[in-house]
Formats: structure tokens, C-alpha cells, sequence
């Protein structure tokens, strides 16, 4: 049985609902030695800002025992670099490219936007209002009227759809997300880290030189679920699901509560090829199913 697992997000159609999170394959470069990205639904980037930054200095990740902390401190090459040598390689594939774009205060992100919304492959942006490892990272997220705000002015210097990342760090999502979908954001992407910490008890130091860091992994999946659900029944504009997600049945679970796509994070560190096992998986299930598209699936949860 053939099925169709094509999504759209605003207005940007995908192969299959299957993206890569931010930060968690660089560029693309390392992962286009394994596979062909084209069989990606989309890949996004690791957060651009406009000047290069070295990040934290190490150690900047830990594993725990149920997730993986983190605080890189948005290591990147700058949007010079980025158009010029990494939107270049990235061009060759037939993916869709989101660049995920972050800054310290809102010029930030308009500098940067101007400066992509000439490059025509850089299909959408991502922007990153939910950093909790730099500072005033989670500034717009945790203000629903400047996030509002935010969008509003990026959308007025970038043309294609702008995706707001949300944090989860708040007390209600849902009011950050109605804000950004009144901005005029195209998409809603859910969730960033929690803000978390682990302690070495022989030196008494935090294992993060930065002493906290943003939790992911599968430790996260029911609380992104909750939050994806919850926002899936509050906005019209599509979901992203983000949290946890490492196999196909994960990604069926979000797609029930409300997710339009999904985006594969943590779990490309432990197989690299997760996007592609959980595309084959998704085709299976719908086929045994008896489903003909994967949009069936979304908000599909049947609530006691």
C-alpha cells in the first residue's frame, strides 16, 4: 500500500513530516557522509548569530541518566560564513532548509533575517527565543508581547515563513504561542530544553562550566507532548514537535497530540540514521493501519 507521507508548513511543502533539531547535526556536512539529506523532510540548522562565536568552554555536555544536559553557548561561524560556505553545501540537496537564527537582542535577529531573506534557499528560519545556556536567551520567550513583537518585525524583513521556537520554561505556553501566532509566525516549534544541572560530588563543581545546562532527550517527551497538545488546541498555524523523539512510535505520539512534523534531536547522537528508521517505521504504520496520508494522524489523540 503506497502512502503519503508529504506535510506542509506554511505554505512549504516537505517530502515527509522528518526533520533534524538544531544543534544536533551541525551543518548537515557530518550527516551527508552517512546518507543523502535529500531523504530528509528538512534539516535545520545549528543557530546562526551574525558575528562567530566560540560557545562555552568545555566540558558543555553531560549525559544523565535519563537525558543529555548541554550548554554550547550557540558555537557558530557567523552569517557570513554560514551563506557562503554551509547554505552553499546545503543547496545541493532537495531538502528543505530551516535556518534557525539567534541573538542577543532583536536587531540581532532582524540583521540576520535581512541578511538570509536574499538567500533563496534558506527556505525558512527558526528563530531561537528559547536559549537557556546564554544570556537573556529565553528574554523573548518568557514575554508574550515581545515575542509578539519579535515576529512581527522579522516577518517585515523576511519573506518566506518564520517558525518561532518555543521554551518550555514558562508558565504558559500557550499564551507565548497565541503571541507569536499573532505576530504572524508560520509555525510553532515545540519544545526547546529545560533548564537543568548536574553536580560532580568528588570535586563539588558543576559538570557544565556554564552550571546549568538545557535538558533533552527522551526524559523531555512527556512534558513536549503535554505542551505540543495543549498548543496544537490553542493556535490554527502548525505544530513542529520537538522533545525526546528517537524511534517512529515517538513520532506517532506527537503527530496524535497535534504535531504537523517532528524534529529528531538527542537521538541523532546515539543513531545518526533515526530520521530515516523512523520514515520507514511511519510508512508501516500507516500501511498497517490501512491510513493513506500521515496528516490522518495529527490531533488524532483520543482523550478519556
Amino acid at each position: 500500500m503506497s502512502v503519503d507521507l508529504s506535510v506542509e508548513i506554511a505554505g512549504v511543502r516537505l517530502s515527509n513530516p522528518i526533520l533534524t533539531a538544531s544543534g544536533t547535526c551541525g551543518y548537515g556536512e557530518e550527516l551527508a557522509e552517512l546518507y543523502d539529506l535529500s531523504h530528509l523532510g528538512g534539516i535545520v540548522t545549528k543557530s546562526i548569530t551574525i558575528s562567530p562565536r566560540e560557545g562555552h568552554p568545555p566540558p558543555r555536555t553531560t549525559e544523565t541518566s535519563a537525558g543529555m544536559l548541554n550548554a554550547i553557548g550557540l558555537a557558530n561561524v557567523g552569517v557570513d560564513r554560514f551563506i557562503t560556505e554551509k547554505l552553499a553545501f546545503l543547496e545541493k540537496f532537495r531538502t528543505v532548509v530551516v535556518v534557525n537564527v539567534a541573538g542577543a537582542k532583536l536587531q540581532e535577529y532582524v540583521d540576520i533575517c535581512a541578511r538570509l531573506a536574499d538567500c533563496p534557499r534558506a527556505d525558512m528560519v527558526e528563530l531561537n527565543f528559547s536559549c537557556p545556556n546564554v544570556e537573556a536567551g529565553m528574554e523573548i520567550a518568557k514575554s508574550a508581547s515581545l515575542a509578539e513583537a519579535a515576529v512581527r518585525e522579522i516577518k517585515r524583513v523576511f519573506p518566506r515563513p518564520v517558525i518561532a521556537k518555543l521554551s518550555p520554561n514558562v508558565t504558559d505556553i500557550t499564551e507565548i504561542a497565541r503571541a507569536c501566532e499573532a505576530g504572524g509566525a508560520g509555525a510553532l516549534a515545540l519544545i526547546n530544553t529545560l533548564v537543568g544541572m548536574a553536580v560532580d560530588i568528588e570535586s563539588r563543581r558543576p559538570r557544565l562550566t556554564n552550571n546549568t545546562g538545557g535538558l533533552s532527550g527522551p526524559a523531555i517527551k512527556p512534558v513536549a507532548l503535554n505542551m505540543v497538545h495543549q498548543v496544537y488546541n490553542t493556535v490554527k498555524i502548525p505544530v513542529i514537535g520537538i522533545g525526546g523523539i528517537v524511534n517512529w512510535q515517538d513520532a506517532v505520539e506527537f503527530f496524535l497530540c497535534g504535531a504537523t512534523a517532528v524534529q529528531v534531536g538527542t537521538g541523532l547522537f546515539v543513531e545518526p540514521d533515526a530520521p530515516l528508521k523512523i520514515v520507514r517505521g511511519l510508512k508501516k504504520y500507516l500501511s498497517d493501519k490501512k491510513l493513506n496520508r500521515v496528516t490522518e494522524l495529527i490531533g488524532k489523540v483520543r482523550k478519556y
